[in-house]
């Protein structure tokens, strides 16, 4: 592949996004078959804005860091053809008939949503929600959302002539084309995954305006070139923008390195997605039961999985203790944990008093205390706490989700920036009995590059893509340790964790 046919992903996550250039490049050994170049182009926070009593992403930021990192690669000397953005979903962008934005987009842990699910199954019935859109019922959902602003009687709503997602907001700054992605649709909970179009009944019925929802394309769409104002800015040619998988789940399961057609992947990252991949949505009882979503997925198919709260929790304990002059590195809190007694006290991760609070130690010891646990007071003692919790969180998911669909998976693939956390890596395996295998890191990233590669031509399938990413990024195996106390540590987790209040 040339220098030239290189490609920029813009992976945004909750917390901070980052720019890498990829290119396929020879292989270090001399063999026939190229590898995967990553190059970190630019890096940067994603602090949320707290205004008055709501709290809003920082979206002019946000695009203005997007504009660094494509002046950044091409004085990098880099010559990008494309470049892809994706983000966390649900979020979004009211525009105006003048084409202009309309107020500053919310942050999806805001607390206007408090509420919603329960006002909203009430007005729609939960089971015809579930069976037309297929998603666990979070409460920070798309849908959920626009019905707090608009029982909040919000002008905004009023006014606008189309609502953009996080990412597909982005590209129209830079393209001046609005555009609607097709897994990012899937995560409104307004989209109707049987007939694969907006939900425009459900839409009226809300008392929201139909017109104000574009028309979804797939991943892999060229949606446009950068404008001529914004390539004139930046001092770049006009490159193409690719709509990749812009939900960052779906594009980190496209770069997940599996063997077969049928595995289980765990996202891990501030949330945890456990799913697996399908050709069409299960829409059985059960799985409303178990609170599973369907998510469109890129190359025709649908993820069945189950947002759990994740490395959140802990971000958010690390956070506190560096408010405390604490400053403590990741690696110096799992040397912390692993120095504690094993499987001392439990949290149910998904319980919602985790989603924001004002104080997450206090909350975690809070919880202990209610259910009768010892509470965790040491540093090390409230880390392993949470990774022993999301560990055993996760067998229950993995095990919820072999009875949806009939198979038993031999392990599990865990992608993305949380398994650079060994210690819940070894912990999940031996939760789980079975293999882990971890990698890639930059697991969206790579999914997005993979993607603008197929569109661009460089590479003629997903399957291709898999081999490169194989070839590319070595795995770490983890296997479950042989006569660990962690199966019968299960029954414990569970007796201490049942009957919280979970997500939905």
């Amino acid at each position: 592949m040339s220098h030239s046919s290189a490609v920029l992903a813009f992976d945004m996550g909750a917390s901070s996004g980052r720019a890498l250039l990829g290119e396929i490049a020879a292989s270090p050994d001399g063999g026939s078959q190229g590898i995967l170049k990553i190059t970190e182009i630019h890096r940067f926070a994603n602090v949320p804005v707290q205004f008055g009593e709501h709290m809003h992403w920082n979206t002019p930021m946000l695009l203005q860091e997007v504009k660094n990192g494509i002046r950044k690669a091409f004085q990098a000397g880099y010559a990008p053809v494309s470049y892809g953005i994706d983000s966390w979903g649900v979020d979004y962008g009211l525009i105006d008939r003048n084409g202009e934005l309309i107020g500053i987009p919310y942050h999806y842990r805001d607390p206007r949503t408090e509420g919603m699910v329960e006002e909203t199954c009430s007005q729609v019935g939960r089971e015809r929600l579930f069976q037309e859109s297929g998603l666990q019922f979070m409460p920070f959902n798309t849908i959920f959302q626009l019905n707090a602003m608009r029982k909040a009687s919000s002008p905004m709503l009023d006014i606008a002539d189309a609502l953009l997602l996080t990412p597909d907001l982005i590209n129209y700054f830079l393209t001046g084309v609005k555009a609607c992605e097709f897994t990012m649709a899937t995560t409104t909970q307004l989209y109707h995954v049987r007939q694969r179009k907006w939900n425009e009944p459900l839409i009226e019925e809300l008392g929201l305006n139909p017109s104000m929802f574009i028309e979804p394309v797939e991943p892999g769409t060229w949606i446009g070139n950068l404008s001529g104002s914004t390539a004139k800015e930046l001092g770049v040619p006009p490159i193409r923008a690719i709509a990749v998988a812009s939900h960052d789940t779906e594009s980190a399961v496209v770069a997940v390195p599996a063997s077969s057609s049928s595995f289980a992947y765990l996202v891990c990252g501030t949330w945890s997605l456990l799913g697996t991949e399908m050709k069409e949505p299960l829409l059985h009882p059960d799985v409303l039961k178990e609170d599973f979503s369907n998510e469109g997925g890129a190359f025709d198919t649908f993820q069945l999985l189950k947002n759990i709260m994740g490395l959140w929790i802990l971000q958010e304990c690390k956070r506190q203790w560096d408010q405390q002059g604490l400053d403590y590195g990741y690696g110096d809190l799992v040397r912390l944990a692993e120095e504690e007694e094993a499987f001392r006290s439990f949290i149910q991760p998904d319980d919602l008093r985790f989603m924001n609070p004002a104080d997450m130690i206090s909350e975690i010891q809070t919880d202990c205390r209610e259910t009768g646990q010892p509470v965790p007071e040491s540093t090390g003692a409230m880390v392993r706490c949470i990774l022993e919790s999301l560990a055993f969180r996760y067998r229950e998911v993995l095990e919820s989700m072999e009875r949806l669909t009939g198979t038993r998976y031999e392990g599990l693939h865990m992608v993305g920036g949380g398994i650079q956390n060994e210690l819940l890596c070894r912990f999940t395996a031996n939760a789980l009995g079975r293999t882990v295998w971890a990698g890639p890191v930059e697991a969206s990233a790579i999914g997005n590059m993979l993607v603008q590669f197929i569109a661009n031509g460089a590479l003629a399938s997903r399957e291709e893509g898999i081999e490169l990413v194989k070839r590319s990024f070595p795995l770490a195996v983890y296997d479950p340790e042989a006569d660990s106390e962690w199966n019968a540590m299960f029954s414990k987790y569970q007796a201490a964790t049942r009957e919280r209040q979970v997500s939905g």
